[in-house]
């Protein structure tokens, strides 16, 4: 493995535990702001939409400098953002604070997935991909329970000034370890942009908003959901975390090693199976045993989606793959902005903290229900294209 390759996972790590951890304190940092819970998952949410604004803007401005240089300027970004949410005196300069960081997230994510795929054999980037959003997984089984142990022991605020520290750990890894890559010559925001013309490339991007949103429509609300329907004590949240984030690390894998042997079909099980366990979850909230073992498998099934669609919108996007790679990242995160504000609706219309559930089921269904289109549309196109005599797939453009 390269050891640039753990230098990204580095940074990711600390990238997915200020993404997660919020969910663990939700409840504290309500509380402490005197917001209701929904209003406390605009948290969730602004960093969402931040990271939607931030991965084709980031990007944007990256093209004039150095790819390894770029990765440096985003983490210090995190820093600064994480540093604010951990100092901020009311609700809305911590939601600035989410939002500083935020801007980092899609980009970092876009770019270190081409750094990822550049380093190793064609037939191996899904997995060199998944290898680096490992750290995002392990963040989940490490990162986020401690930094929920902490925040619920000693504050909220001491954990976003401990991520703001991890940080600058990754800052320092990305800059130890990743090698020096020039700025891409001829690279030009327009050649990007046209890559989005790409129907599959479209396709790709909304299955992701729509599958992964399935999983935050139920985890941005695990801690209300957990203690008042399944009965956890407070205390419980921290493993239930583990748990989660024990089955992403697992997906994430699987979903890499799969993805680059049969990638439509990976997509269609895990898109498929998390549908089916988020409308199972309505029922198994009621139980300690059954909720948790959901937990994990909507972590494992959620995460892997990631692999495959991220290389396909690699594999769609070929030769304009960094502003798309990015975008995709942005696309995960609207998804998660979208159920998590979709969430807080049904509960706040009465519905139970159970109801942003069937929000995520509905979700992970439409997503599969694209995916299915998506492989039609290309074995047509490869028909049409052998009639035609090109002996060549063409892409299908808008």
């Amino acid at each position: 493995m390269p050891l640039a390759l753990l230098a990204l996972a580095i940074g990711a790590f600390g990238i997915g535990t200020t993404e997660f951890v919020i969910m663990g304190l939700l409840p504290q940092v309500a509380a402490d702001y005197a917001v209701s819970i929904p209003t406390a998952g605009y948290l969730v949410t602004g960093y969402a939409l931040g990271v939607v604004v931030g991965a084709p803007l980031m990007t944007v401005l990256g093209t004039r400098v150095s790819r390894k240089r770029m990765l440096m300027l985003l983490m210090g970004l995190f820093v600064v953002g994480n540093a604010l949410s951990a100092l901020a005196p009311v609700f809305g300069v911590m939601l600035a604070g989410r939002l500083v960081a935020s801007l980092a997230h899609g980009s970092f994510f876009g770019i270190g997935s081409v750094v990822a795929a550049d380093l190793v054999a064609p037939q191996k980037r899904a997995g060199a991909i998944a290898m680096m959003f490992t750290g995002l997984t392990v963040a989940n089984v490490v990162g986020v329970p401690l930094g929920t142990l902490v925040g619920q022991a000693i504050g909220w605020r001491v954990t976003f000034l401990l991520i703001a520290v991890l940080g600058v750990v990754g800052l320092l890894g990305v800059a130890w370890l990743v090698p020096e890559q020039p700025r891409a010559e001829g690279v030009r925001v327009r050649h990007e942009l046209a890559a989005l013309r790409n129907v599959q490339v479209l396709l790709a991007m909304a299955m992701t908003v729509l599958g992964f949103g399935g999983v935050f429509a139920a985890i941005t609300y695990i801690a209300p959901m957990m203690t008042d329907v399944a009965g956890f004590a407070d205390t419980s949240v921290t493993w239930l975390l583990v748990l989660f984030g024990l089955g992403m690390v697992g997906g994430n894998l699987v979903g890499g090693r799969f993805a680059d042997r049969a990638l439509m079909p990976m997509l269609y099980v895990s898109l498929g199976g998390l549908a089916v366990v988020l409308a199972l979850f309505t029922l198994t909230a009621h139980n300690k045993i059954a909720s948790a073992v959901t937990i994990a498998l909507i972590g494992a099934l959620g995460f892997a989606t990631v692999p495959p669609l991220q290389k396909r919108v690699l594999d769609q996007a070929a030769g304009a793959p960094t502003l798309a790679s990015a975008l995709n990242i942005g696309a995960f995160n609207l998804g998660n902005a979208l159920s998590a504000w979709l969430g807080g609706i049904v509960i706040a219309a009465g519905f139970g903290y159970t109801a942003p559930n069937w929000v995520g089921a509905v979700l992970a269904g439409s997503a599969l229900v694209l995916a299915v289109v998506s492989a039609v549309l290309e074995r047509n196109a490869a028909r049409g294209s052998g009639a035609d005599g090109t002996g060549e797939q063409e892409r299908v453009n808008v």
